[in-house]
């Protein structure tokens, strides 16, 4: 069984057992997470697909560790007119394993 979910503006294809990060979500290392916003299943036959939702489908999963991406350099720069602004940014992730897809 799978589940297509979308969390932090972002879909991914996840399977009981996967791990995979996903932008910050609150909670702590070895919470347990319940993530609602599933906008497919499948299994053997035919997938069902949401309207843009399945109804009372969860996805559950296991916080295994809250982080902060590489870092990258973001550099504006405007030639012959003096203009350069340099930045960095760490984006954080929450890296999850999920446990069990119900619906």
């Amino acid at each position: 069984m799978y589940a297509v979910i979308r969390s932090g503006g972002k879909q991914a294809r996840v399977a009981p057992g996967d791990t995979l990060r996903l932008e910050k979500l609150a909670g702590d290392v070895g919470d347990s997470i319940e993530l609602s916003d599933v906008l497919m299943l499948g299994e053997e036959g035919e997938p069902r697909v949401g309207t843009p939702l399945v109804d009372g489908a969860k996805v559950r999963g296991t916080i295994l560790a809250q982080g902060r991406g590489d870092k990258i350099t973001v550099f504006k720069m405007k030639r012959r007119k003096g203009y350069r602004r340099k930045q960095g940014h760490r984006q954080a992730y929450t890296e999850v394993r999920i446990d069990a897809i119900e619906g």
